[in-house]
């Protein structure tokens, strides 16, 4: 009778736990569904949509599962949700990514206790089902998603560009030379005004800076094609194992590009009958990564390290030839146009005008040799330091 008991108890638990999983996915598919139908973009309209047949058709799976527990789906109350006809698209969004990840935790929590095979292999596909749209669903539910976006096609054109990359590298090196040794030669000259003691707290700076952004550039751009070899592993791995899903995907993405259902379709198909191809295209789509990309970490360490050093050796050049408050004077005057010269050159690389880049830079030089100045006089107040 005991045992009779205690199985009966499991049932019940395991038909409350399949409802609760049919009521979950019941919860995303109405808020993607109600997402759809507020949405004014057709193209995001259909994702949406699809999104959203996506997950009624886990909680027809889960359905199916309570069927065969003796439980008719036609019984189960549908869940209340907020789905006004005023609520704002944004607001459904972030509802979106709540329920999400409380699914997400629910079933790795279910994975731990749960003793039903075939609730675990409805589970293990909804897992494999959320990964593959997890990309889009972000473009839709994460803040800042869409910029992030086009950051990732930003990057992917400046590396396509080839030769051109380098002078990025070189025009950021000499901004950041620049920037660091005008600040340490202002701090030293408000600290005194001897102009030898200036020049080489000057030269060891540059050359530190010099010798830390090589090794930084090595070590970005090392990582940079470490994580890029990674995500082709990885890509491939996901291929060979669910090659229709990537497919699919890979057809969404299309339409987020512009294209209609059936001509991302239709491409998808075309990309994956070259294996080679398809990885490619797949690692550029989703992560904006193209085997292009890869640089070399030698060739970023000596490009930022030079470019480094040009830029910090520009506020020194005054005091080799001068002394004492000239020699300072001019430095300043010299940092402050090549704050602006470096400012307008960062133009060649972004999308603002060289007049407002150059202006901008040359404030935030003016800035910074100001308080570095005023700091290195209250130093010198401080401890007593003969200015001379």
């Amino acid at each position: 009778m005991a045992e009779g008991t205690r199985e009966s108890r499991d049932h019940q638990l395991l038909k409350r736990t399949l409802e609760e999983n049919w009521r979950r996915e019941m919860t995303a598919a109405r808020l993607y569904e109600r997402s759809a139908q507020v949405e004014r973009d057709a193209r995001r309209r259909g994702i949406l949509q699809q999104l959203a047949d996506l997950e009624y058709r886990h909680a027809r799976m889960w359905a199916d599962r309570l069927q065969q527990e003796g439980v008719n789906p036609d019984t189960l109350a549908a869940p209340a949700v907020d789905l006004g006809p005023k609520v704002p698209l944004q607001m459904l969004f972030r509802q979106i990514e709540e329920v999400e990840h409380g699914n997400m935790a629910w079933y790795r929590s279910l994975e731990n206790v749960l003793d039903d095979e075939a609730s675990l292999r409805i589970i293990e596909q909804i897992n494999h089902d959320e990964a593959s749209h997890q990309e889009l669903d972000e473009l839709f539910t994460e803040p800042g998603s869409a910029e992030k976006r086009l950051t990732k096609l930003w990057k992917n054109e400046r590396h396509n560009r080839g030769a051109g990359d380098w002078v990025g590298d070189a025009i950021y090196g000499v901004n950041d030379g620049l920037g660091a040794i005008f600040g340490i030669i202002s701090g030293v000259a408000g600290f005194t005004a001897n102009t030898q003691t200036v020049l080489v707290s000057g030269l060891f700076g540059a050359l530190a800076s010099t010798l830390s952004m090589g090794a930084g550039a090595w070590l970005a751009t090392k990582s940079e094609n470490e994580v890029m070899q990674t995500t082709f592993a990885e890509e491939r791995a996901e291929i060979a194992e669910d090659p229709d899903h990537e497919v699919e995907e890979l057809a969404l993405l299309y339409q987020l590009k512009g294209f209609d259902p059936a001509e991302s379709d239709r491409i998808a198909h075309q990309i994956a009958q070259d294996d080679e191809q398809f990885l490619k295209t797949m690692v550029q789509e989703e992560f904006g990564f193209h085997e292009a990309n890869q640089g070399n970490p030698w060739k970023s360490a000596v490009f930022g390290g030079l470019s480094t050093l040009v830029g910090g050796v520009i506020p020194l050049i005054p005091f080799f030839f001068l002394q004492g408050w000239p020699a300072l004077i001019t430095a300043a005057v010299v940092s402050i146009l090549a704050h602006f010269a470096v400012g307008a050159a960062k133009s060649l690389i972004t999308v603002r005008g060289w007049l407002a880049s150059g202006l901008e830079m040359t404030a935030v030089g003016v800035i910074v040799g100001l308080a570095s100045y005023g700091l290195g006089m209250l130093a010198s107040a401080l401890f007593g330091t003969t200015i001379g």
